[in-house]
């Protein structure tokens, strides 16, 4: 079964808009688990413009779910002199995703280079492994990439699925296709398989088709947006029907 994990950095963002502490993050959290999310996300960035690290640390304990926290290992609050892989550590959460975000983006908008990075990664892997945290590695659909990633001895990828939906309205098929070959080489190197960025529910029913055996999909600027006009409760049962087997 696909899990549908619930990236609430939007609603953060909206908090953060007006200050204070409305919409509440941690309410929110708890009332995807209680309307059946199978996982929460949240990606802090240096800046903290949306998810802060007091944020995170909150949530863990209010919530029952798979817990994943993306981020750039190298990354530190501006807040206070607290890095990325220091928050995690104290967190422990089921899973940690680990993304080369460049500071000042937008959002994600590449994968690692697990060439270049092989060694800087492998140590982090480890170090996250060690305090019994699975780690996945944000990746694009490149299967050079995706075997170098397995010998870092991460547990899982996640595929950066940005172009998937940007090229799926032109035609499915060949949107999916380098997707649907990246992930038989991930299985093949002994990898779990997560994919995420910009899936919906107008494209994310022909992904899982053709990529059945995906660990989990993490979905957060879409859903929410749907959530606007459907509620909470119905987007997250329309995004799991998707995943249906």
């Amino acid at each position: 079964m696909t899990k549908l994990s619930v990236n609430i950095n939007k609603v953060a963002t909206l908090r953060n808009a007006r200050g204070g502490s409305e919409p509440d993050v941690l309410r929110f959290a708890q009332e995807c688990e209680r309307l059946g999310a199978q996982g929460i996300t949240v990606h802090p960035r240096p800046d903290e413009r949306h998810i802060r690290y007091a944020d995170a640390l909150a949530i863990k304990p209010l919530i029952g779910v798979e817990y994943n926290i993306e981020g750039n290992p190298r990354g530190v609050a501006k807040s206070r002199p607290y890095g990325f892989i220091d928050l995690v550590k104290e967190i422990e959460p089921a899973q940690v995703t680990l993304v080369p975000d460049a500071e000042g983006v937008l959002t994600s908008n590449a994968g690692w280079d697990t060439v270049r990075n092989q060694d800087y990664l492998r140590d982090v892997v480890k170090e996250f492994k060690q305090c019994g945290i699975r780690v996945s590695i944000f990746i694009d659909a490149n299967p050079a990439m995706i075997e170098m990633a397995a010998r870092t001895g991460t547990d899982r990828v996640e595929l950066y699925t940005e172009s998937y939906a940007r090229l799926y309205a032109a035609g499915r098929e060949e949107a999916v296709r380098p997707f649907e070959e990246a992930a038989r080489v991930a299985r093949d190197c002994g990898l779990g398989l997560n994919a995420g960025h910009d899936l919906s529910l107008a494209n994310l029913a022909w992904f899982h088709e053709r990529i059945p055996w995906l660990d989990e999909v993490s979905i957060g600027h879409a859903l929410i947006g749907d959530a606007l006009y459907l509620g909470i409760g119905e987007t997250i049962r329309r995004y799991r029907e998707c995943l249906a087997d």
